[in-house]
């Protein structure tokens, strides 16, 4: 890792590696969007938001707040990349653009039928759980900060977990739906804790876990020890109010949805 630069809010690090990445997501959307049939703006809005969160929070300074001085601010970014940008990706898709996409795949027995295990409700989040508690294991976590491209495969990881993770509940897709509106709430409840036990691990860590923050130079006042604990209260709360804010949305959908359909049966004819 080279040396730490002299921090700056108004300044940072700019990979471009990622601008690029995200400008091809963004070309690509572009151009499916304008050949597909034209529904309102209010995917494309959340999508690009999806993009801007992402160059955000792989630029910039908190990309120099995590990858050279804070874990807590590792952290924020980490939340940034598994709790908003898949949901916004997701809830940005059209659902003939998912749905072409995996009609690709599907040409391919094998790929079709790994999409399918790899977006049910089981596997996904088994997936998820393993990437986010083993990539905070000391020694992974380290390496990642260590070496570069390490840290790009981690974040890929974290992002695409995190995306089957939020796919029984934001599919946009027919091919592969979302759940029902009960088993999705059921789902939520246990969303949040691979992240819950990854923070209870950190914020109860009575030493610092990753020698790479304890050398850092520090910023801030915040000491090493504390600035561990602060991350992990910062992945703490938001496992628990980001799955109950999506259990809120559920339910008052599955409401609506179960009021609609006795307002239809009330108004259908017998005959």
């Amino acid at each position: 890792m080279d040396p730490a630069p002299p921090f700056a809010w108004t300044s940072g690090e700019i990979h471009v590696d990622v601008v690029l990445g995200v400008g091809l997501l963004a070309a690509a959307y572009a151009r499916a969007w304008t050949r597909g049939p034209r529904g309102g703006l209010r995917e494309p809005a959340l999508f690009l938001a999806a993009l801007l969160v992402l160059l955000v929070a792989l630029n910039g300074p908190l990309h120099d707040l995590s990858d050279y001085y804070l874990f807590s601010a590792h952290m924020v970014q980490h939340l940034l990349l598994t709790l908003v940008v898949p949901p916004l990706l997701l809830a940005g898709t059209p659902g003939w653009i998912a749905d072409a996409l995996l009609g690709r795949l599907r040409r391919r027995r094998a790929l079709g039928a790994l999409a399918h295990t790899a977006t049910r409700p089981v596997a996904a989040l088994g997936l998820y759980a393993m990437a986010l508690i083993g990539w905070h294991l000391p020694g992974p976590y380290e390496v990642a900060l260590e070496h570069h491209a390490w840290h790009v495969v981690e974040h890929l990881v974290l992002i695409a977990t995190a995306i089957l993770a939020w796919w029984p509940v934001l599919s946009p897709s027919v091919l592969l739906p979302r759940l029902h509106y009960g088993t999705q709430i059921l789902y939520l409840f246990a969303f949040g804790i691979p992240m819950t036990v990854v923070a209870a691990m950190i914020t109860g860590a009575e030493q610092t876990l990753y020698p790479f923050y304890a050398a850092a130079p520090r910023l801030f006042g915040l000491e090493a020890l504390a600035d561990q604990r602060l991350g992990g209260l910062i992945m703490w709360v938001p496992a628990g109010l980001v799955p109950l804010l999506a259990f809120t949305v559920v339910f008052f959908r599955w409401v609506a949805a179960e009021a609609e359909e006795e307002s239809g049966a009330v108004e259908r004819p017998l005959l």
